[in-house]
């Protein structure tokens, strides 16, 4: 049976998260889930899928409780709406910034380097790139309306689909961690990429029901150091040479994991099983 191996969430969008034993998952995801972002002055959303503009939000971690508290690699924490926080990150990342929970702030862009390797981008995308200021080739989106999400609310990795691409290169560091994943779930006995096979049906999670929406594209996000884990550009590489499949009308993506949407709020434990059930 499938069960839940790692819960983790992300109070601030491409900081380090935490680990749960539990958590409450409301219509929006996870409780305390990317409730914050950094922002710069033109609104542009922080996001480490841009590493020279933003990937040193990775060394930065959060967490939540009554509210979100900030570890700045420096070993201070600060809250958000602390001036000194905004001054730091400002430093840390050479241009003013600020910390906001309010996602109508977020009316710039979200940025994404370009790939080198095949299925990063859909090619529909591969004419909009520009070289920004940094010197990087890069294309423009937005966060999900309302929030601070890519797309999908909640993202699900399978322990099966990090055994195969380990058994493709077995010299890859394949850690869970580097896919920002909010749910780890153990698929004993599964070969391949089993949860390929779930979009569309829904999944039971302890007390919550989720519908698996679309298999989630890859960044070069996963191949950076991040968390105590090493740069690994092998991860990225094998990802796109192992597991290329059909996202929407996108072509064929470079894909680790899928999104979920809550249909149904409840709280996931560590251990829960996990039912598949098909598509009504």
């Amino acid at each position: 049976m499938a069960t839940v191996t790692a819960l983790r969430r992300y109070p601030v969008k491409s900081m380090l998260g935490e680990p749960l034993t539990s958590v409450a998952v409301t219509a929006r995801g996870l409780h305390g889930d990317r409730v914050a972002a950094v922002l710069d002055g033109t609104g542009a959303v922080g996001s480490a899928k841009h590493p020279r503009k933003w990937g040193r939000l990775l060394g930065c971690g959060a967490t939540f409780g009554a509210s979100v508290t900030i570890g700045l690699p420096d070993g201070t924490a600060h809250s958000p709406g602390d001036p000194e926080l905004d001054a730091r990150l400002s430093e840390l990342l050479g241009r003013e910034v600020s910390v906001s929970d309010d996602p109508s702030r977020a009316g710039g862009a979200l940025e994404r380097e370009v790939p080198a390797y095949e299925g990063g981008l859909p090619e529909v995308l591969r004419g909009t790139a520009r070289t920004d200021d940094t010197g990087t080739s890069v294309t423009s989106g937005g966060v999900a309306p309302g929030t601070f999400f890519d797309f999908g609310a909640v993202h699900l990795v399978t322990t099966a689909s990090l055994a195969r691409l380990r058994e493709a290169c077995p010299t890859g560091d394949f850690d869970p961690r580097r896919f920002r994943p909010n749910l780890v779930v153990d698929t004993p006995d599964v070969p391949g990429f089993p949860e390929d096979a779930w979009v569309g049906a829904r999944l039971r999670v302890g007390g919550a029901l989720f519908r698996v929406t679309v298999p989630t594209p890859r960044c070069v996000l996963p191949a950076l150091a991040q968390a105590g884990l090493p740069a690994d550009p092998a991860v990225m590489r094998t990802v796109a040479r192992e597991h290329r499949v059909p996202v929407f009308g996108l072509g064929r993506l470079s894909c680790v994991g899928v999104y979920l949407e809550v249909l149904e709020p409840g709280t996931v434990r560590l251990g829960d099983p996990v039912a598949v059930q098909p598509s009504p």
